[in-house]
């Protein structure tokens, strides 16, 4: 049989690493070690590999999954082989941490080393007219797989004030502490507003990932996955 389908760039890789990039598209990860990934995300697996729920770890934990929208559903993978996961055909991204941390958008969350240490927190200043933000802040040595939709730029905020719409947002140091700010002001709500009505505002050493595409926006109700209202109850989180 022959076909341009069997070109080497569509053959599995081989090289040994645990987190790699079978394509710009898809993750491969060579289990040993347990990998927790979001639900949903494998497309395929050869070995012997089992998938179980992955429980919050603790009550408080439980409690900001509760009453925030940044509700990661994650799935311990386990076993012997390799792992492929995918998200929509997104374009992947592996960061290795070496102690230090990564806040991420729920949304764009892919895959991260089991061993590592993660947690939902609130945005500084994103109280209810913002809807209440939420993000999953992953911690300590190994491996964290990201998904963007399209090809994302990284941008340093040590140089000057840098602005990032709220829904475009995929993840940014967790040494910098971002805020919360509108740019709504009466007139242009009169006029049915700009459209960029909340922006993340980074200043500091470190970087923000941003994707040329911006999430919808949650409903009322806790509709989507990150981002979301945490509404009165949210507040407590803060």
């Amino acid at each position: 049989m022959k076909s341009e389908l069997f070109t080497p760039e569509n053959l599995e890789i081989a090289d040994g690493q645990r987190f790699a990039l079978q394509n710009s598209r898809m993750l491969r990860v060579s289990l040993g070690p347990d990998v927790l990934a979001v639900k949903g995300a494998m497309v395929a697996f050869q070995g012997q590999v089992r998938f179980d729920h992955e429980k919050s770890g603790s009550m408080a934990k439980l409690l900001k999954k509760v009453v925030t929208s940044e509700d990661i559903p994650l799935m311990r993978v386990s076993g012997q082989g390799e792992v492929f996961f995918a998200q929509e055909a997104g374009h992947v991204h592996l960061i290795t941490l070496e102690g230090d941390g990564i806040s991420v958008n729920g949304r764009n969350l892919l895959a991260f080393d089991a061993t590592m240490e993660w947690d939902i927190n609130r945005v500084r200043g994103a109280g209810m007219m913002a809807g209440g933000l939420f993000n999953t802040t992953v911690r300590g040595a190994g491996t964290v797989a990201l998904c963007t939709v399209g090809q994302p730029v990284v941008l340093d905020c040590s140089q000057q004030p840098t602005f990032v719409d709220v829904q475009a947002a995929v993840a940014w140091s967790s040494s910098l502490v971002p805020t919360v700010v509108s740019s709504m002001n009466m007139k242009s709500m009169l006029r049915g507003g700009s459209g960029e009505a909340f922006q993340y505002s980074f200043h500091g050493p470190g970087f923000v990932v941003v994707q040329p595409f911006e999430w919808v926006p949650p409903t009322a109700n806790g509709g989507g996955k990150s981002g979301g209202p945490g509404g009165l109850i949210g507040d407590l989180l803060s």
